[in-house]
């Protein structure tokens, strides 16, 4: 049996690749063969050809946002959120050996098949939502980092609290990132109205953002705010598909999708916003906020415990991204009392796990251990998905944890008026100096840190070999059966640790790399990395590995932006994974996503018959760390192989 899967979640960072690997391992145990596409981040990753598709026996979409199913007519089809495909992987292996599947239809489904579908499907409300906060993150992440940097760096203290001086130059870099602010509201109207009803519905969608952002247009000071861009967008969205369905003459229809659906949908919403809904949802969302500001004693109690236990309860899911936002729309208000408890709580899951793995180590496994050094660092930078691999793996025991670790936090930063003047949370902010009452924020985050941690650890039985829980020891079994099980744990550990990517110099030298490319264009520069797998033996066929390379440049380009390529290819051709390192000073033209030229070029080689996703692995390892800036100047000022590599070191 063969089966393909697509994995996708909004943010494209954590819940993609989990459900990737955990379908991937499901399908190993089962004896099912697998191909897992991954729409993350960084684009597409092991893309599912056509050949693939026609020998398939069936589909899984594991997804919180669209994914195009028009490919899959013909094949049996389950469409199901990403976190199913994390938690029930091998359920949902189990329903196509059982048959209990229905075939999609393909292109041109019955009004009874689409009704079907859409019964089938996990919360297309949620969905839609979904896809419009995955597009409106990148904004309020430049906004807040750069509003947090303007205030750490160039702000002064005032009666009122820190200020930056209107004259100052970093006056304008906060200028900056309240433009960034600006387009919040629009860009998370405009993407629920896409994922509504396509590209048609992106242009009402914006406007009908834009209008309930500004109050001016329906005599309201504060606006409708973020609950009016919602329903800007799902309005946008499903009067285009209402114009969709009119049918119109043959002539017409090239046009309509360009002139007249987008310009008569924007009329039906904007002037909806500014005669109908605009002024009692604004007031709504006014009364909203006078309410909160004034919460006192025990009703903040109340609140900063369901702010806290939203934040841990699903980790990046509805509930977090609900939570997240009503704190990021209090910014906006000047009640900056919301976002600092919410900034507390987002950090506390990954940091509590983490700590719970390096002070009693006995309870878990060393996957585990490794796994919550990861969690420990995306901590510190308020990504909260960090905690999920243990949630996915002990619900029972690590979700209340960080939950009750969440609210003690949240409830202590309310308590003592800690405040966030950015949409983001974890010890960055406090560290660029965008929180008020920096000392309590800290230990807010550390009393909840420390519950969570102890919490989970007093839950959680004691593991007694590496890969075996505690229900029962050796001793006990019988003497050769338990001679035979120690063998086979062994054996398990033995074959674990050999093909384990851990850090990035697992798989490079300082003889993969080179400091000083010569290449002009992009395809001499991969020439001349291929060139150095082949001579390090990594790379029987240079030829071959090349057309792998350009096929996959063919999908997309492998330019991220920020002067950084990352090209790679999975070949037969490979003879073990490698990452080849070089760096072109004056950079080279990679179609990259920002327009900007590669400088910083990552090659991944790994064998096509190699089990699991290491090229998923290496790339969520470099994408995390060139994320930092510094750490991108420092690589690019390296003059030799041996610099280059010790700097590589960090990547893991």
């Amino acid at each position: 049996m063969k089966i393909l899967a697509v994995t996708a979640c909004p943010v494209g960072i954590a819940h993609t690749y989990m459900a990737a690997e955990n379908l991937q391992k499901a399908a190993d145990e089962m004896g099912v063969e697998i191909k897992v596409e991954t729409q993350g981040s960084i684009g597409v990753e092991n893309a599912l050809t056509e050949k693939d598709i026609e020998e398939a026996d069936g589909i899984i979409i594991a997804s919180d946002k669209e994914v195009s199913k028009e490919r899959f007519g013909g094949k049996p089809l389950i469409v199901v959120g990403v976190q199913e495909g994390i938690r029930q992987p091998k359920e949902l292996l189990q329903r196509f050996k059982e048959g209990d599947i229905s075939v999609y239809k393909g292109s041109m489904p019955s009004a009874e098949t689409v009704k079907k579908q859409k019964k089938d499907k996990e919360n297309p409300i949620y969905r839609h939502l979904m896809n419009g906060v995955s597009y409106m993150i990148p904004f309020i992440v430049i906004g807040g980092l750069l509003i947090a940097i303007a205030l750490a760096v160039g702000g002064e203290q005032t009666p009122g609290g820190l200020k930056i001086p209107d004259n100052s130059f970093w006056k304008q870099i906060e200028s900056l990132g309240a433009a960034s602010f600006s387009f919040m509201v629009p860009i998370l109207a405009g993407f629920i109205s896409v994922s509504i009803a396509d590209r048609p519905g992106l242009a009402p969608g914006l406007i009908g953002g834009y209008i309930a952002a500004n109050g001016s247009f329906y005599g309201s000071e504060a606006g409708a705010g973020f609950i009016g861009g919602i329903i800007a967008g799902f309005l946008a969205g499903y009067v285009v598909l209402g114009i969709k369905k009119i049918k119109v003459p043959q002539a017409i229809q090239p046009v309509m999708p360009i002139i007249f659906i987008p310009v008569i949908a924007s009329l039906v919403v904007g002037l909806l916003f500014i005669f109908v809904i605009g002024a009692p949802v604004a007031g709504i969302f006014e009364g909203l906020t006078q309410w909160l500001e004034g919460m006192q004693g025990t009703s903040s109690i109340v609140l900063a415990l369901i702010l806290g236990g939203m934040i841990a309860v699903d980790m990046g899911g509805p509930f977090n991204k609900v939570a997240f936002l009503f704190g990021a729309a209090m910014i906006a208000e000047g009640n900056y009392e919301i976002m600092g408890p919410i900034a507390v709580a987002i950090c506390i899951p990954p940091l509590g796990m983490g700590l719970a793995t390096f002070i009693n180590k006995k309870k878990y496994q060393q996957a585990e251990r490794e796994t919550g050094k990861a969690s420990f660092t995306m901590g510190l930078f308020g990504i909260t998905e960090g905690a999920i691999p243990f949630a996915a793996q002990d619900p029972l025991r690590v979700i209340p944890s960080i939950v009750v670790g969440s609210m003690v936090g949240s409830v202590i930063a309310m308590l003592s008026s800690v405040g966030d003047r950015v949409a983001h949370g974890g010890p960055i902010v406090a560290v660029l100096g965008a929180v008020d009452n920096v000392l309590m924020f800290f230990i807010a985050a550390a009393v909840g840190i420390v519950v969570t941690a102890l919490m989970v650890n007093a839950l959680k039985k004691d593991v007694a070999i590496a890969g075996m829980p505690n229900t029962g020891t050796i001793e006990k079994l019988p003497k050769d059966e338990a001679f035979q099980q120690q063998d086979s744990i062994q054996a398990d550990q033995k074959l674990e640790k050999t093909p384990s990517i851990t850090k990035l110099t697992d798989i490079t030298t300082p003889e993969l790399i080179d400091t000083e490319l010569s290449g002009q264009t992009r395809n001499e520069v991969i020439e001349e990395l291929i060139q150095k797998l082949v001579d390090q033996d990594v790379v029987k066929s240079g030829g071959d590995f090349k057309q792998a390379i350009l096929n996959r440049e063919m999908e997309s380009t492998t330019g991220l932006g920020m002067n950084i390529a990352i090209p790679h290819g999975k070949s037969e051709a490979v003879n073990k994974p490698a990452v080849v390192f070089g760096i072109k000073r004056e950079g080279v033209d990679w179609n990259s996503m920002d327009g900007s030229d590669a400088k910083l070029i990552f090659m991944i080689a790994v064998p096509k018959d190699r089990k699991g996703d290491d090229h998923l692995k290496i790339l969520q390892m470099l994408s995390r760390k060139l994320m930092d800036h510094s750490f991108r100047e420092e690589l690019l000022n390296t003059t030799n192989k041996q610099e280059a590599y010790q700097l590589l070191e960090s990547i893991q």
